[in-house]
This record gives structure tokens, C-alpha cells and sequence, in this order.
């Protein structure tokens, strides 16, 4: 497996880990009886900032896991596999790591830092399958 797919599959099961991280919270915030419903009311109690940010981390992740999955689509197809896209690679999934905790506790400048290099990251990958 090429590093670009390792730090794909990693980064999905981050996605998997952020899941549980948030669903375990929200659970205990929300209460079995909501999150086990169909939820078309809004719930009876506020989860807890943590618990809140947690989520939005988890729905930022899945929104830029489709971009850096295309990224790495695209470099594998067209066999543009280097160092450089490598490195890419390793850093969108560091950056992905530094950003939860970085979220959940509110850390600024530094969440909105982090997501820019991830974002970044990316971005270069997809240009560097071009050159």
C-alpha cells in the first residue's frame, strides 16, 4: 500500500474514532431515549460545549475526508506517486489529529491553523498529481 492510501485508510478510521468520541457524550448529554429516536423534534436538553464541538469536528472530517480521498484517488490513478505526495499525505492526517482536540477545547487561532495545513495539504496533492 502506497503512504498516500495508508494515511487515507488511517484518516477514515479516525472518522470512526471521532464517531464514537462524540456519540458516547452526546449519548450521556442527550439521553438513550432521544439519540435511539428518529429525532424529528429537537432534544429536550443542550449537549455540553465539548460534546457540541466534538460533533462539529466529527462533521468538518467527514466533509474533508471526500476532498483528500479524491486527492489520493487521483494521485494513485495517474500513478504521480512521490515523496512529496507522500509527505502531503502524512501531514492532512496529522493535521486532522491535532484538530480535534484543537476544536474541542476551543483552541484559537490554532483549529482554524490546523485546518488550513490539512487543507493545504490537499490542495498540493491534487496539484502535484497535475504537474
Amino acid at each position: 500500500m502506497t503512504p498516500e492510501l495508508t494515511a487515507l485508510t488511517l484518516a477514515a478510521l479516525l472518522q470512526c474514532l471521532q464517531f464514537v468520541a462524540y456519540a458516547i457524550p452526546a449519548n450521556r448529554d442527550l439521553g438513550p431515549v432521544y439519540t435511539m429516536s428518529a429525532r424529528d423534534r429537537e432534544p429536550s436538553r443542550d449537549m455540553a460545549q465539548t460534546t457540541a464541538r466534538l460533533g462539529r469536528a466529527y462533521d468538518n472530517h467527514i466533509e474533508w475526508l471526500l476532498l483528500f480521498a479524491i486527492a489520493v484517488l487521483v494521485t494513485q490513478l495517474s500513478n504521480q506517486n512521490t515523496q512529496f505526495t507522500a509527505t502531503c499525505g502524512w501531514i492532512y492526517l496529522g493535521a486532522r489529529i491535532l484538530y480535534i482536540p484543537a476544536y474541542a477545547y476551543g483552541l484559537k487561532p490554532w483549529r482554524s491553523l490546523i485546518w488550513a495545513v490539512g487543507f493545504l495539504a490537499t490542495a498540493l496533492l491534487l496539484v502535484a498529481a497535475l504537474i
